[in-house]
């Protein structure tokens, strides 16, 4: 059974939080929480099997965050006595004080359930921080070493991370989580005459630990082997010719394209104009909540912070509010935005959806994304179905590059692997393709979505908003899926112009 570390555990969670929290009841606070965590990172990069570098990062420290007279206020701390967490707490209240005379909206809170003294786990086997970094560095000197010969250069990396997180409030709340996430990528390099080109692997980062290196949720060896005839193909490949065309992409693909035209665009703040570093606001604004036709009937898409695996998943936000589901479109309409409990309360939508997140302990918890997926047809089609039914089209495989502008509205992806359709068969790799649309236009174009055996969680360690700038993981589900009159772009000729 999963279990806390035990070093963790050991620290002084309770005289910390304790400190803090009747600190700032005695100021006069309305409400305050207390947060310590942990967060440790790991990488690895091996080029040409050679370790080229490794990076063992070590964060520990403690936040307190405060509401006084409808005023936030937030201070954090590394010194971990409760000398030093009544400090922070009472530095917190006069940030809110100092705050009060510009605030000309008081902060309210959505109600939540009192947890009291809960944990959770997150789902993996291995900790990948107990696997010797020469074993790691082992592995992925391996996976490289099999392909060296077939291209020219190997480049192998290895994200790993635990977080660690103690959260208690003044209403009684008190929970404690542990989660681990892993990232493992290798990237094949050739050249042939004039052209050369790269090609990466597929698999998505995840909330696994190191049984996900060695056979659990993917097949790598299987995956690698393919890599260099794949990336051959393509050295070959023709130029797209720019035009209309039908599209099959794959979860590989689709999942970025989900997290930048709904996962942001759906977070609350963002709607509200309340958000707008990183990328801008949102074309999805909370007056058409309930009416815009954002696309096909056949398009249902869910915000979840539950799913095993998830690299959004938690038993709780750092609000205190339960992990849960809830819709985002439903049968192509917009029915719920990502919501913090400031939110939640501020425009009528009652409970929070536990969207409240924060990537260190000196960092103020901001409304962050779920994993927010594109749910399957229950009885529909594998992915050669939805390519049968394409007379002219492209096969879109992995990610790459991609553009959206300040609305989240208009758009253009690139990917990994291209292949032409002709009368429902794949006949090759294409080159230099990208897709561009608007935001309605592209999902309002879904004809069909697979079934469940298409469906995969694709996501990245790195969604980055704020300011001052945070990161934080996610994950985005996806079967793959048909889409009608495309518009595609020929990259090189675009740079051309």
């Amino acid at each position: 059974m999963r279990q806390i570390d035990p070093d963790f555990l050991a620290l002084p969670l309770r005289r910390l939080a304790d400190a803090a929290l009747q600190r700032a009841r005695d100021l006069g606070a309305d409400h305050a929480s207390f947060r310590l965590e942990r967060v440790r990172a790991e990488t690895l990069r091996l080029f040409d099997a050679r370790l080229e570098g490794s990076m063992d990062a070590d964060d520990l420290g403690f936040a307190v965050r405060v509401i006084k007279g409808g005023t936030w206020g937030f201070a954090s701390g590394v010194e971990l006595t409760p000398e030093a967490a009544a400090l922070a707490a009472a530095e917190a209240v006069r940030v809110a004080e100092v705050s009060a005379p510009i605030n000309r909206e008081p902060v309210q809170l959505a109600a939540e359930p009192v947890y009291d003294d809960v944990t959770w786990v997150s789902a993996y086997d291995v900790d990948p921080f107990e696997v010797p970094l020469p074993d790691k560095a082992a592995l992925l000197a391996e996976w490289s070493s099999g392909l060296l010969g077939r291209v020219d250069h190997v480049s192998a990396a290895l994200m790993q991370v635990k977080e660690q997180k103690f959260y208690a409030d003044t209403a009684g709340t008190v929970t404690t989580q542990q989660r681990v996430r892993v990232h493992p990528v290798v990237t094949a390099m050739k050249s042939e005459g004039d052209r050369f080109d790269d090609m990466r692997t597929l698999a998505p980062p995840a909330g696994r630990g190191y049984e996900y290196l060695t056979g659990t949720g993917w097949d790598f060896p299987a995956e690698l082997a393919e890599l260099p005839e794949l990336l051959a193909e393509k050295l070959k490949a023709p130029s797209v010719e720019a035009g209309t065309y039908d599209l099959v992409i794959d979860p590989s693909n689709l999942w970025l394209t989900i997290h930048e035209s709904i996962g942001h665009a759906t977070e609350l703040d963002r709607a509200l104009g309340y958000e707008a570093a990183y990328a801008g606001t949102s074309f999805a604004t909370f007056d058409q909540l309930g009416t815009l036709h954002y696309g096909s009937p056949v398009m249902n898409v869910v915000g979840d912070r539950t799913v095993e695996h998830g690299l959004a998943t938690v038993g709780w936000d750092d609000e205190g509010v339960a992990g849960q589901s809830f819709d985002i479109v439903r049968e192509g309409t917009l029915v719920g935005y990502q919501l913090d409990r400031r939110m939640a309360l501020l425009k009528g939508l009652g409970r929070s959806n536990g969207c409240a997140f924060a990537d260190s302990p000196g960092h103020v918890p901001i409304q962050r994304m779920a994993n927010v997926s594109l749910r399957p047809a229950d009885d529909g089609p594998s992915t050669e179905e939805l390519i049968s039914r394409v007379r002219r089209g492209i096969y879109v495989v992995g990610d790459k590059s991609w553009s959206i502008d300040m609305q989240r509205y208009n758009f253009q992806f690139t990917g990994q692997r291209f292949f032409r359709i002709d009368d429902g068969r794949l006949t090759g790799q294409l080159r230099d393709v990208a897709y561009q649309a608007t935001t309605t236009d592209f999902w309002r174009s879904m004809e069909a979505v697979g079934g469940p055996s298409t469906y995969v969680l694709g996501g990245a360690f790195n969604c980055g908003k704020g300011q001052p700038g945070q990161v934080a993981p996610v994950s985005h589900g996806t079967p793959s899926a048909l889409f009608r009159g495309v518009r595609i772009l020929n990259t090189v000729q675009e740079a051309g112009k």
